[in-house]
């Protein structure tokens, strides 16, 4: 029996992509997003390339304690386990922190960090049940560096690193493994295309130059490709990585290297 995914955040962009790759990599997938439409037309999208019974569509708000409860118990109904769980879910606010709104620090703190412990605490059940599974959370390189002008996001990206040490110490005797994926900048994606303005302020130039600041911080010289997120998350998934647990992987280009 092939092994069961649930992406929480995988309706659209990085979580579309990785919910993609895992079901063309064998995965039956359960594609969570807090836009119902969104998760229904990825899950379309698999379904036309593995099968209706490869796939499920659930809409959730991953800080909504009883929504999750429903994801975690729909996923487990339709396919009977859940081998693998990656939390996608995230929100970014530029701002200095003299002007930093309050509301924009919980909305970063709720979404990047109280979900991921919901989504892990209840996912964390039928691992357990199953003695076997994965936990993934996708960070980004600011949880291991300070984000100038982004003190909520890369607050709540430290948080995660702890969350899952913590996690993969409560877990390893289930045999069950847990990562954090410390993303580079994702350049082409909504989230930092979004942020463009923001940044150019930050920054002090024109909007169009941006992208390029940020290419020549990286050793290798160019930004983070989805691609790159879905070739880590394989492995860290797999049973070759079964030895790794706690782990905080850089996907950098070498931005940053600890």
């Amino acid at each position: 029996m092939s092994k069961v995914a649930l992406i929480v955040g995988g309706g659209q962009n990085l979580g579309a992509f990785l919910s993609k790759g895992l079901a063309d990599d064998g995965y039956r997938v359960a594609v969570a997003d807090l836009n119902g439409s969104n998760a229904e037309h990825t899950a379309g999208e698999i379904a036309e390339r593995h099968g209706a019974d490869h796939v499920l569509a659930i809409q959730a708000n991953a800080t909504d304690e009883a929504d999750v409860r429903r994801m975690v118990r729909a996923t487990d109904e339709q396919f009977g386990r859940i081998d693998l769980m990656v939390y996608n879910a995230g929100v970014a606010q530029a701002s200095k922190i003299d002007v930093f709104p309050l509301d924009a620090w919980q909305r970063s703190i709720q979404v990047n960090l109280t979900g991921y412990f919901l989504c892990a605490r209840e996912v964390s059940k039928v691992m357990i049940r199953q003695n076997s599974g994965c936990i993934i959370q996708i960070n980004s390189k600011s949880g291991k560096v300070g984000s100038k002008h982004n003190s909520g996001y890369s607050a709540a990206k430290f948080g995660g690193i702890g969350l899952t040490q913590s996690l993969a110490l409560d877990l390893a005797e289930h045999n069950i493994t847990v990562h954090s994926l410390m993303l580079g900048n994702l350049l082409k994606s909504p989230m930092f295309q979004s942020l463009l303005p923001q940044y150019a302020i930050k920054l002090g130039i024109p909007e169009e130059d941006v992208e390029q600041v940020y290419i020549d911080k990286v050793p290798l010289k160019r930004g983070c490709d989805y691609q790159d997120v879905l070739n880590v998350l394989k492995f860290y998934a797999s049973d070759a990585a079964s030895y790794c647990t706690g782990q905080s992987i850089n996907i950098t280009g070498g931005q940053v290297m600890f």
